[in-house]
């Protein structure tokens, strides 16, 4: 409480809270509550549906969640560490996000910051830490689209027609205004952003966030950034976009994760001293590859996602890892012994930052638990490898996901079941549609 009226005294002029709730999909549900009545939602006082964690993404109900369940209730749990105001809202506005449990008092078992809890949990149990830092890839498109297709906006030479002009200056610059403004914001928020920079596509950009030895707070991070640029970017004429892969022939957005493990007495365990690091470093890594297939529905969860997946895209087709290689899922970046870590560069920005994340601690707790051998690490080009492919298509990773030991194992059956159940609501809509494609190659 003691927060809450700071955050008041602080600001006198608030007028609501956006009180948020992050489904499945990573999309945020919720309610407006007038700032006299989050003492109450704090008291657990508050209640939405706990199918509300289960809508499709175009926000509609998972049929077998809510007929199962009776469609009942869940208390919120308002986390005070989110509490933050949203300056890009012409009106003044706080929000704050939560998780739901059910009214017996037990967590939700597919609430997704809960699960992400849970594995953090496991892996304390060990004596280990996660240290975590999100990279996260995005187009800036015009406001307004033209028959349904999004609009660049980058106007530096050649950019529209064959490149994106990556790392540059000037293109920065070309979006200076609205940079300038997700840097503002970002401060306002406490959220703290490392990098801004031009990326490969035309339109798009790469914002990194500080690593946090919180696995549950960097992923509240990504996603409250996520939403910030969204926001920001409206403000300012221009609509942001995480879609995996926005136009065929582009790079597409990824979601880099780079993770190390730190012991009791704060070291990395990933650090032997040397660039090779330790062999709890080559048991992290086993684990995540041996998971990876099972995982890929968390990592690519829409239709559009596999689209990303292409030779020669910087998305890896195959469970492979290396020493400082980009053209593999897991990379070891070269870097001073101490900060030794993996980047998982399997996701894309379209994925769940709760369930990606719990995806990349499960397979670590997966090799260390079981001692697991990573395979020798891949020089040079990581396409022309012969390795275990990852699923290419959506329909091939959700029955990879629905059929896992791993996903049981280490989610648990009930997420299994609701998340499996949404993904294929959402992909029997997508077979009951006839693409434009279609009707000029057969008609």
């Amino acid at each position: 409480m003691d927060t809450v009226k700071h955050f008041l005294d602080s600001h006198p002029d608030m007028e609501l809270f956006e009180v948020l709730l992050p489904d499945l999909n990573g999309n945020l549900r919720g309610k407006w509550l007038a700032p006299s009545k989050l003492s109450k939602a704090l008291q657990g006082k508050l209640k939405l549906p706990l199918s509300t964690l289960a809508f499709d993404v175009w926000g509609r109900d998972s049929e077998a969640c809510v007929f199962d369940s009776g469609d009942a209730d869940g208390i919120a749990l308002l986390d005070l560490a989110t509490l933050a105001e949203v300056p890009w809202l012409d009106r003044s506005t706080g929000q704050v996000l939560m998780s739901l449990r059910q009214v017996d008092g037990q967590m939700c078992g597919f609430d997704g910051r809960h699960l992400l809890d849970t594995l953090v949990r496991r892996l304390s149990d060990l004596g280990l830490t996660a240290v975590l830092a999100c990279e996260i890839e995005f187009n800036l498109f015009a406001e307004s689209l033209a028959e349904g297709t999004p609009q660049l906006t980058d106007q530096t030479p050649g950019a529209q027609v064959i490149a994106g002009n990556t790392y540059g200056i000037e293109a920065m610059q070309e979006a200076s205004d609205v940079m300038h403004a997700i840097n503002d914001a970002c401060r306002q928020q406490g959220l703290p952003v490392d990098t801004l920079i031009k990326e490969a596509g035309p339109s798009q950009y790469e914002i990194n966030l500080y690593h946090q030895a919180d696995a549950l707070k960097a992923a509240d991070q990504a996603v409250m950034l996520k939403r910030l640029i969204k926001g920001v970017a409206r403000q300012h004429g221009y609509r942001a976009s995480f879609m995996a892969k926005p136009f065929g022939d582009a790079p597409g957005n990824g979601m880099h994760v780079h993770c190390s493990l730190l012991n009791a007495e704060g070291d990395n365990v990933f650090n032997d001293g040397t660039e090779l690091g330790t062999p709890l470093l080559r048991q992290a890594i086993a684990g995540c590859l041996q998971s990876m297939s099972d995982a890929m529905l968390l990592f690519a969860p829409h239709l559009n996602s596999y689209r990303r997946f292409q030779k020669s895209s910087h998305a890896p087709l195959s469970a492979t890892w290396g020493y400082e290689n980009r053209t593999v899922a897991i990379r070891v970046p070269a870097d001073a012994p101490q900060a030794t870590r993996i980047e998982h560069r399997v996701a894309g920005a379209d994925a769940n930052p709760y369930l990606v994340v719990a995806a990349i601690l499960g397979g670590m707790l997966l090799g260390i638990e079981r001692q697991l051998e990573a395979p020798e690490p891949v020089t040079g080009n990581g396409y022309a490898q012969d390795a275990d492919l990852l699923p290419a298509y959506w329909p091939e990773a959700q029955q990879r996901f629905l059929s896992s030991a791993f996903i049981r194992d280490y989610f648990g059956e009930e997420f299994q079941t609701v998340f499996g159940s949404i993904k294929q609501q959402e992909l029997d809509e997508f077979n009951r549609h006839v693409s434009t494609l279609e009707y000029e190659a057969c008609l």
